[in-house]
């Protein structure tokens, strides 16, 4: 029982043996008194006694004082949280008679809050209790940040995907050999980016609004959806009158390890590859079901468009194109010289309108078209997806050549491009096309040459340029070029 004063019912309390205790003292030190009095008053040595009585009560008395100053009243340690030095007394003023401490977590031993590197990580666990804990566990023990978690169930086991922030000096394999040890197997991991941080469902809500705003959008939705990746488009029919294989035209969609197969919006096949990682079915749900989306809402392009002025003074409009101007581009065919076609389509020129049809689909790409006043079409460029690759191409008619049509339309592709998260672009054409290879070397971006029996391959790398840098062509007189007005009339 605590020796402190206790209250009950808002008064003192004391006990009945400790009065007892404090009177038998007194009389104690009454008796003790007394005795020394007379010894003093009545013995030999009495002024002698006095005077070691004195320093003796000197000493105590000196003792008990630095005695309690040391023990009674010492600044509180390092562990004691719950008293306050007299500096921060004097800072912060009285102290509070009732308070609560809110105590929050260190950061891990050698790294700082809020920095480190990303993953993401993929690996299978058994489907049993305690797998999942075993493996954070040991994801914790190397001071790994677990941001978030989705969980892909499977016949046998289970699919766990990872957002983990990593001190700098951790290695990949060090998690890995980690996750191992922990039961996981099937490990993949690659780095992330402050993109990642996103939720899933934000980031497949917005997937599908810019597919539902652009058809164009729907390959590169499904890159984003489902990581690195290779999409191809088969047609529904290979030749006239001959129809796909069944198995090349799926119902519902086919699920094949590493490879997804779902039927487009006009009955293509749309085949995505992965070689490096299986698809879930989770995956294959969503990927579906944005092809579903983009089925429902059929052909549809952005219907924004940017007027501008040549040098010369004429005036072109730079819109969208689609399938409804396959009409306008075929006139635009019969005004080109059969040099300027084989340049485009390196064939035969008779062949070149058979080309427009997959070229104006917003399915396989985007295409811009340059319009007169009086509603011609005299030039095309076409920002096609090939895969994981990504191909511009472009044709203006031979009477309006020489007039920086070709630079603009090609500026606008790249912005494109690049706002698409594309890492490069490449351009198919002749050493003797001069016009292409200044457009393309008018971009200011690191290129790449390479020849094959007489066609060059010019590639442009855009891991450089970041989405919202500012190419050549956007700039006029300080204030935002027509390039990103009218990119902000797309989105």
């Amino acid at each position: 029982m605590s020796d402190v004063t206790r209250t009950k019912h808002g008064r003192p309390v004391h006990h009945w043996r400790r009065d007892l205790v404090e009177l038998a003292a007194l009389f104690t030190a009454v008796a003790v008194a007394d005795a020394v009095a007379n010894m003093i008053g009545h013995g030999p040595d009495g002024p002698a006694l006095l005077v070691v009585s004195a320093v003796v009560l000197l000493a105590t008395v000196g003792f008990h004082t630095w005695w309690a100053r040391r023990h009674n009243h010492a600044p509180p340690t390092a562990h004691d949280t719950g008293a306050r030095s007299p500096a921060d007394a004097e800072r912060t003023g009285p102290e509070p008679t009732t308070a609560t401490t809110t105590t929050t977590p260190a950061a891990p031993e050698g790294q700082v809050p809020g920095t480190g590197t990303l993953w993401r990580m993929r690996t299978t666990v058994r489907d049993e209790p305690g797998s999942l804990a075993a493996l954070c566990v040991s994801l914790a023990e190397r001071r790994v940040d677990i941001l978030s978690l989705q969980a892909h169930p499977l016949a046998e086991g289970t699919v766990d995907e990872f957002l983990l922030r990593t001190p700098d000096d951790l290695s990949a394999s060090e998690i890995t050999r980690a996750v191992s040890r922990a039961g996981g197997s099937g490990t993949w991991i690659e780095r992330a980016d402050a993109h990642d941080l996103v939720d899933a469902p934000t980031r497949i809500l917005g997937l599908a609004t810019r597919t539902a705003l652009d058809a164009a959008e729907l390959p590169l939705a499904l890159r984003h959806l489902l990581g690195r990746c290779t999409i191809r488009s088969l047609p529904a029919a290979t030749r006239k009158g001959e129809a796909a294989s069944a198995e090349g035209s799926p119902v519902d969609g086919v699920l094949e390890d590493t490879v997804l197969r779902l039927k487009g919006p006009e009955g293509e096949v749309i085949t995505v590859e992965r070689p490096y990682l299986p698809f879930t079915p989770t995956e294959f749900a969503r990927a579906r079901a944005l092809v579903e989306l983009d089925t429902r809402l059929g052909p549809r392009i952005p219907r924004s468009q940017d007027v501008l002025t040549l040098p010369e003074g004429d005036s072109i409009t730079v819109r969208r194109a689609d399938t409804g101007d396959v009409d306008t581009a075929k006139a635009m065919h019969e005004r080109c010289s059969p040099r300027t076609l084989s340049m485009r389509y390196h064939g035969p020129v008779r062949d070149a309108d058979r080309y427009l049809n997959h070229l104006l689909s917003p399915r396989f790409g985007r295409t811009l078209a340059v319009q007169t006043a009086s509603g011609r079409i005299v030039g095309l460029g076409h920002l096609l997806w090939d895969g994981d690759e990504t191909e511009v191409a472009l044709l203006v008619e031979d009477g309006w050549q020489r007039r920086g049509i070709g630079s603009q339309l090609l500026g606008r592709l790249v912005a494109m491009a690049v706002e698409a998260g594309c890492e490069s672009v490449y351009a198919v054409t002749q050493a003797s096309n001069t016009g292409m290879v200044a457009a393309m070397r008018g971009l200011g971006l690191p290129l790449d040459y390479q020849i094959e029996e007489g066609t060059l391959v010019i590639t442009a790398r855009l891991d450089a340029t970041p989405v919202g840098s500012r190419l050549p062509y956007d700039v006029q007189d300080g204030r935002d070029g027509p390039a990103e007005r009218h990119q902000q009339a797309e989105h």
